[in-house]
């Protein structure tokens, strides 16, 4: 009889393999304090762009014949499904009020909006918010943590990763994955967000270095979404060098008379 073996020693070879690629690993140091395995996150980068080579094409494919209000439904759709793990982290946080927000944006799309499909909370008012375990990772004082571009989920940190894959297990989507051993919802959803993304391919391409780009417009809105919208401001004094010399005190001189 064939045994299963733990996910969580699949995942602690994962990350004895990760480490010891990013020891070995010749950096390029566009931002050593943020990204210090830029090395080994450029390989990864590179093998994510050649598998968008063939997800690209389907996600054109998705944005050109299914309809824009079909399109928006899938999305409402899997926005609601967000809910659990949302909850759990407000809670977490201490964000009790939000919770219950969420909690009755969750009850409304599900009824009346026909499982998320229509948005109908927002019409209503209710506010949406989105939290994770990485978000409370860093609302409990993990808030620095190391750049890491994973294979196809792309950019994230270390403490992010960590948090993506203890989601999993509670979020409807990775639950029902494991369940029933089907992927198509998780495809599902990657072609409808990989779809959102087109209009940002042009301004990419563009750039003289994309990957730097990808990275600092994540860690920006990563910031963004940990502080609640309200990142605290950059002490650009910091930076700054006090070239300038104090004179140096005057000798004692005796009083005239």
């Amino acid at each position: 009889m064939r045994t299963k073996k733990p996910a969580g020693l699949y995942c602690l070879i994962f990350l004895s393999m990760l480490m010891s690629a990013c020891a070995g690993t010749q950096n390029r140091h566009t931002d050593p304090q943020n990204d210090p395995w830029e090395g080994f996150n450029r390989k990864v980068y590179a093998f994510n762009n050649g598998m968008d080579k063939v997800v690209r094409p389907v996600a054109v494919a998705y944005d050109t014949v299914i309809p824009d209000p079909v399109q928006r439904g899938v999305g409402n759709f899997f926005r609601n499904l967000e809910y659990p793990v949302t909850f759990v982290n407000q809670v977490l946080q201490g964000k009790f009020k939000q919770g219950a927000a969420s909690t009755g944006r969750f009850l409304v799309n599900s009824t009346v909006g026909l499982l998320g499909f229509f948005d109908v909370a927002s019409r209503m008012g209710i506010p949406f918010y989105n939290e994770d375990i990485g978000q409370t990772l860093a609302t409990w004082g993990y808030e620095d943590s190391r750049y890491l571009m994973l294979p196809i989920f792309g950019p994230s940190t270390l403490r992010d990763g960590i948090g993506r894959y203890a989601d999993s297990f509670y979020h409807p989507v990775g639950y029902y994955t494991r369940k029933e051993k089907t992927y198509w919802p998780f495809i599902l959803r990657g072609v409808d967000q990989r779809a959102r993304f087109l209009s940002q391919d042009a301004e990419l391409e563009q750039a003289y270095d994309p990957y730097v780009l990808m990275r600092d417009v994540w860690l920006q809105n990563r910031k963004y979404q940990i502080h609640d919208g309200d990142p605290p401001l950059t002490d650009y004094d910091l930076y700054l060098e006090d070239d300038v010399a104090e004179p140096d005190p005057e000798p004692d001189t005796p009083d005239r008379q």
